[in-house]
């Protein structure tokens, strides 16, 4: 079961945003540099900021809350800021770390946020910790053809960043990839372990491409597989450099 690395994303501020890259270093026992190391809390919290562990996703602005977040779209920059786009709002470039450009996030993200939810607080980060939705440093591993599949048997055509996935892969049987939890896997340079599927969240409902909700993904894996999952959760065992069109093996 061979396949080659098709795309490879990145989320630097947790929901807010997704990046193509087309290469990355992996480092054993951490995630994919820069994905989700910021987070937007809310006024809800269940922590005083600044945070100073890992939180769980309820804590913070999500997508599933409010999918217009979904058409948001990030570049990171060599000088560590951050670019966002949104079909609706202006173009914002901020350092994430400096008060000023947090305020300014805040700000931009108030059109997107429903005004019955707890408003956005604070940007948050916590050092050498991923603010993703599981505190272990899991890469997420997603496949094209189950993705195709997928939007096959709803006769609908769906992009892939509804799923907020790290690393896509091209050339496995639909769904062969549910069949490799505990499985080890080579990708470029680097070994993977995978440890558990993704179970998935209404985020994935909302169209990147506007924001709004037009695909029931649930109810379609739930009919499709008598479950919600999509994806697997793997640990970097073996570190190095990944790159697109690497082979993956499962060994």
């Amino acid at each position: 079961m061979i396949g080659h690395l098709a795309h490879i994303v990145r989320h630097p501020i947790k929901s807010i945003g997704y990046e193509d890259i087309r290469s990355a270093p992996l480092t054993q026992g951490r995630v994919l540099p820069f994905d989700r190391t910021w987070a937007v809390s809310h006024q809800g919290a269940k922590f005083d900021s600044p945070l100073g562990e890992w939180a769980k996703k309820m804590n913070f602005v999500r997508g599933a809350a409010a999918p217009g977040l979904m058409a948001v779209q990030a570049q990171m920059h060599d000088d560590g800021t951050v670019e966002l786009t949104h079909p609706d709002l202006w173009h914002l470039r901020i350092d994430p770390d400096r008060p000023a450009d947090q305020a300014k996030l805040i700000e931009w993200l108030k059109p997107l946020w429903p005004a019955t939810r707890p408003a956005p607080r604070a940007v948050e980060r916590v050092e050498n910790q991923s603010l993703a939705d599981m505190a272990a440093p899991y890469i997420s591993l997603l496949s094209m053809s189950s993705l195709a599949a997928l939007g096959d048997a709803a006769g609908a055509t769906l992009s892939r960043h509804r799923f907020r996935g790290n690393l896509w892969v091209d050339g496995w049987a639909p769904w062969a990839e549910r069949a490799l939890i505990g499985k080890r896997l080579r990708v470029g340079e680097t070994v993977l372990e995978v440890e558990m599927p993704i179970t998935r969240c209404r985020a994935t409902c909302a169209n990147p491409a506007n924001g709004a909700e037009d695909f029931d993904t649930l109810q379609w894996l739930e009919k499709l597989n008598g479950d919600w999952q999509f994806g697997l959760y793997a640990v970097v065992i073996e570190g190095g450099d990944i790159a697109l069109g690497d082979p993956v093996e499962v060994l």
